[in-house]
């Protein structure tokens, strides 16, 4: 038996074009000085990023098993600002920026409340199975347009 709502997890959301996506620093994700750890930032803001594709109606599980295709980030630009610390509570602000013919650049920020605590630029390429890059699906791009991308 579960309970309503406590065995889901949490999905983030859109504010007009902007993702919004949550969550709180562990233990894990911390140095030994109870600071997140640098490289932690990438995989917070993956997360963002995931669960954005997601809740625009991107399956990129489903395109993998059917056509091999997936995203890879093939390049990152991070400023590191202030620090985050164990327990607290962060949101990832995710909007595309740029779609290209095989690529999307996604401008992503971490905050603590309203402050500023690392911003970036990624950019992700659409690549086959053999690692070359190749066209967004058409309905991708539809979606990406609908959000305000500029291409």
């Amino acid at each position: 038996m579960t309970q309503s709502g406590l065995d889901q997890p949490y999905r983030g959301g859109f504010v007009a074009a902007e993702h919004h996506f949550a969550l709180t620093v562990y233990f894990e994700d911390t140095d030994a000085y109870g600071i997140v750890y640098y490289a932690n930032y990438l995989k917070f803001m993956e997360r963002a990023r995931s669960d954005m594709l997601r809740a625009c109606g991107i399956d990129q599980e489903a395109e993998l098993a059917r056509s091999g295709s997936a995203y890879a980030v093939v390049e990152a630009h991070l400023r590191y600002r202030r620090p985050a610390k164990l327990g607290d509570d962060l949101r990832i602000l995710s909007t595309i920026r740029d779609v290209r013919a095989s690529s999307v650049q996604i401008e992503q920020r971490v905050l603590r409340g309203d402050e500023l605590l690392n911003d970036g630029r990624i950019t992700a390429a659409f690549l086959d199975r053999d690692g070359r890059p190749r066209r967004h699906p058409k309905e991708w791009l539809d979606k990406f347009m609908a959000l305000g991308a500029a291409t």
